[in-house]
């Protein structure tokens, strides 16, 4: 009989169900906190950070009690941060990516000289586009933007093991410069080899802040409007930094503590932001607005939202999971304040346009769902809006493809994993090694001929 593989694969799975796994229960019974999270969710303290503090409750008498959520780069409260930037009409990312990687807001003169650096390290390798992106095409823009920045360590004619400040900081800036045009590049390959369609790599305008870069290069014609730009920049601005404590961070946290290349620490940070219960959540908003949108004959009759909303709680529509993406947030409670601000600019793009209905149709997700958790599950937990409930619609209304929804998150979180790096190399020293229980019972080993 001809070998299986198929079925052989399906005869290990059942081995490893029988014998190679345990029931999450066993983590209430040996009182391990699973995820590094307590029961009410927030997070084990695993270290110090002075790059940002996120802030969504106060502890009153033993309990949690809700408040508007804060969040502040260097101690900047990111709604004055973005509040300067757009009273000024002036792009913030660069200014931000220097908050972040020194402490400290630039003056006009260091901001200036800050963005020419990061124009003169934008450009890639020469061929590193056709030899590293488009002689290797790959359906996922993430998975190829990973393995691009891998491939960086081949190309940096410097020395990629040094990791003097001098060198981190060099590494860090061209991080921030290159992984826009990364992600470009990845995503016109994507189009020509996997939608049959055309790609165009436009040159680069080293003038051009990170915002105008991305949808220029994006958009065959290279046009776009002033608003357009600062919309996406802002949202930039929001997802730069979040915390030591976020998924990707710690990644990179983890494999920077072991003395590893930068490259190869800014790669397993993408890889994490991939996931979808993490950066990855926000194609789910995505695909879940798009069930809403298909389901719910009249957006603006908020009973018949509000009765798609339960079927999804039920896990009768949807993805099955039970969940209303975009909504609830393992920090913040009463607002994200990402959410507020990206929910206050959006609105001015979209009203009195064709994403209005939708623009809409959001509010109505964010102001019921609440209610349907409370009926459905019991839950009086206070509920607010996450920034993902607002960003895909944002990206559509700028022209982004749901392809780059994630790998954008991944372009503005370069500064905040850059930040974290450089600090975990200068005050960390010490490797991160959580203890995992172990609780296999001791089996006596039995010969083969006897098994």
């Amino acid at each position: 009989m001809a070998f299986d593989p198929n079925g052989y694969l399906e005869e290990l799975c059942g081995c490893y169900k029988d014998y190679a796994s345990f029931e999450p229960k066993d983590y209430q019974k040996y009182k391990v906190l699973r995820g590094l999270r307590n029961e009410d969710g927030t997070g084990v303290p695993a270290g110090l950070t002075a790059i940002c503090n996120v802030h969504g409750y106060l502890i009153n008498e033993g309990e949690k009690e809700p408040i508007d959520g804060e969040l502040s780069y260097r101690g900047v409260d990111i709604r004055d941060l973005v509040a300067g930037c757009v009273a000024e009409r002036r792009f913030g990312y660069e200014e931000t990516a220097y908050l972040l990687l020194f402490g400290r807001l630039p003056d006009r003169e260091e901001l200036s000289r800050f963005r020419e650096l990061l124009g003169h390290y934008r450009a890639l390798p020469d061929f590193f586009v056709d030899n590293m992106m488009v002689k290797a095409p790959s359906a996922n823009v993430m998975n190829k933007m990973a393995r691009a920045v891998l491939a960086l360590y081949s190309f940096d004619k410097e020395d990629p093991e040094d990791q003097s400040l001098e060198a981190e900081i060099r590494k860090a800036v061209q991080m921030i410069a290159r992984l826009p045009v990364i992600m470009v590049s990845a995503y016109q390959v994507k189009r020509r080899y996997f939608d049959n369609e055309s790609m165009f790599f436009h040159p680069i305008r080293p003038e051009e802040s990170t915002a105008e870069h991305i949808l220029s290069t994006l958009r065959a014609d290279r046009q776009f409007t002033e608003e357009e730009a600062r919309l996406l920049d802002i949202c930039l601005m929001l997802h730069a930094e979040h915390g030591g404590g976020n998924n990707s961070t710690f990644a990179c946290r983890v494999l920077s503590s072991v003395a590893t290349d930068s490259y190869s620490a800014y790669a397993a940070a993408i890889g994490s932001l991939k996931g979808r219960r993490h950066g990855g959540a926000n194609i789910k908003v995505a695909e879940m607005i798009a069930t809403i949108e298909e389901n719910v004959k009249d957006w603006s009759n908020e009973d018949e939202v509000a009765a798609f909303l339960t079927k999804l709680v039920r896990k009768e529509a949807g993805d099955r999971t039970g969940l209303i993406y975009g909504m609830g947030h393992a920090v913040y409670t009463k607002s994200d304040p990402r959410a507020v601000l990206l929910k206050e600019n959006a609105w001015k793009l979209a009203e009195g346009t064709e994403y209005e209905p939708e623009f809409r149709l959001l509010q109505s997700v964010e102001r019921l769902t609440p209610q349907v958790l409370r009926q459905e599950k019991g839950q009086d937990k206070t509920v607010c809006a996450n920034v993902d409930l607002y960003s895909g619609l944002v990206y559509r209304m700028l022209g982004i493809p749901q392809d780059l929804l994630t790998p954008l998150f991944a372009v503005s979180r370069m500064a905040g994993w850059c930040a974290h790096r450089i600090e975990e190399l200068t005050t960390g020293g010490r490797i991160i090694r959580p203890a995992y229980k172990p609780i296999a019972a001791h089996t006596v080993y039995v010969p083969l001929a006897e098994r």
